[in-house]
């Protein structure tokens, strides 16, 4: 197979402007989802608008992991003033997402050419996972730029060899770890990818981050019960990362004998290890520890783009035929990704809805003394709006959420939980839908025995991800 023309090194930026507006029209299109929230969005919310003299506590017990986001969240509310909370919530991971999106195509420009590193960008926007964090008030689109961001300024310093570049990459690497522990997984990409004059000073680049993230590390594992709801690799979960990894071995070896980079990195090496390492190593730990979730190694989907936008300007370049089929099937790709785009902007495309929520207690228990949370993290449905169980006395809290220093707040023992149940005539339930694993603490078994003996169910409302019941004494609904 006959290689390429070299491309010069200098390519103007302009090649990554179509990408980040692209992304930005698909990040604010739809930004608000119908005015709609869910569960760990809520909790971004409460712990982003709490005092630092609350905040600080609390990530000493709970959340370290996300605690410099939250903190840049609440100096971002503090300065919004009166603006829309929820455009405030997300506008941080659709700038994000922008951001990589044209970072991305400065690295495909550099690694395979500027018409490669615009579509690899185009990609990256495409992308339905980009897409779903890219509108979501947590911190994974942040951390997928700095990492994608931190890849672009490795591949300077490999070829520069200057000591300032590799500093800059491991300030902007240990800052997307700071903000996700996980992020730390795309050093072992890097690792991978690098040409072996290059690992000396990328190895003390390594020790730097991961010395900086060591205190952080330490305080999260004291909290490792926070992921015990991970549990096995799912069958889709494994469907998903396989069908990605063969896409992207696909378009690698359409990619192989081509050289078009005078970079001592190369486009296919680096590009597949940030798409499979990382999601790797976590599936891997499955037996030892559940931690795979996709959006912990978004930044992996870089890497997906990249390998996509080579491989079909390559086709493209190819011409004829070639050129035909391939442009033909990029656009019904974006038909097919069209249904998709439009349903991750509508509240159903999340597991749960809190404004429903909040809007179905309203209705519901108007005439209720109580609310019972089962199981008591549910309360993060309340966080956003307190308003919808003013005057309905919670029946297991102790202390709230602020004043205990957790997500949730704390609940009283499970005797004062059956006295105060049986003290009170009509009782909202907020729980989990039907089937969904209960929890065993002595709390929520006290609840679930106290509302089967004593309290019957007079009707219950179904909304996304949660229902919103009624219980009352018998003869009292």
């Amino acid at each position: 197979m006959p290689s390429a023309a070299v491309v010069p090194r200098r390519r103007a930026p302009w090649h990554a402007l179509g990408p980040v507006a692209l992304s930005l029209a698909l990040g604010l299109w739809g930004v608000r989802r119908g005015g709609s929230m869910w569960r760990d969005e809520a909790v971004t919310y409460d712990m982003a608008r709490r005092a630092p003299g609350e905040l600080w506590p609390t990530l000493e017990q709970v959340d370290a992991v996300h605690g410099l986001y939250y903190l840049l969240l609440h100096g971002l509310f503090r300065i919004s003033g009166e603006a829309d909370p929820l455009l405030v919530l997300r506008l941080p991971s659709v700038l994000a997402t922008a951001a990589a999106a044209g970072t991305v195509a400065l690295l495909g420009s550099r690694l395979a050419g500027p018409r490669a590193g615009l579509s690899a960008g185009v990609v990256f926007a495409l992308l339905p996972p980009v897409q779903r964090y890219a509108q979501e008030g947590r911190s994974y689109a942040l951390v997928c730029a700095l990492v994608v961001w931190a890849t672009y300024l490795l591949i300077r310093a490999v070829e520069r060899s200057a000591p300032r570049a590799w500093t800059g990459y491991s300030a902007v690497m240990l800052t997307a770890c700071l903000l996700h522990e996980f992020a730390v997984l795309a050093l072992a990409a890097h690792l991978v990818a690098l040409p072996r004059a290059a690992r000396r000073a990328w190895v003390l680049a390594a020790l730097a981050v991961c010395a900086g993230l060591a205190p952080l590390v330490v305080l999260s594992t004291r909290q490792s019960a926070q992921v015990a709801w991970i549990g096995g690799l799912g069958a889709g979960a494994l469907a998903g990362f396989v069908g990605v990894t063969v896409l992207g071995v696909a378009c690698a070896s359409l990619l192989r004998g081509v050289r078009r980079s005078r970079s001592r990195v190369q486009l296919t090496a680096l590009a597949l290890s940030l798409l499979v390492l990382p999601a790797f190593l976590l599936i891997a730990l499955t037996p030892l520890k559940p931690l795979y979730v996709d959006r912990y190694v978004l930044y992996g989907h870089a890497g997906t783009a990249l390998l996509v936008g080579a491989a079909l300007e390559r086709l493209v370049r190819a011409g004829g035929r070639i050129r035909t089929v391939a442009v033909l099937a990029a656009g019904a790709a974006v038909l097919a990704l069209l249904p998709v785009t439009l349903q991750l902007r509508t509240p159903q495309s999340r597991t749960d809805d809190v404004s429903a929520v909040a809007q179905a207690v309203r209705a519901e228990g108007g005439d209720a003394d109580g609310v019972l949370y089962m199981p008591s993290r549910r309360r993060a449905w309340s966080l956003p709006e307190p308003d919808s169980v003013r005057g309905l006395r919670d029946l297991a809290l102790d202390r709230g959420p602020a004043a205990s220093h957790t997500l949730y707040g704390t609940e009283v023992p499970a005797p004062v939980i059956r006295s105060r149940m049986l003290a009170t005539a009509r009782i909202v339930v907020l729980r989990d839908p039907a089937g969904q694993p209960v929890d065993h603490t002595d709390q929520e078994v006290a609840k679930r025995r106290v509302l089967a003996a004593y309290f019957v169910e007079c009707g219950t409302r179904h909304v996304r991800g949660a229902r919103i019941a009624v219980y009352a004494r018998p003869g009292l609904c």
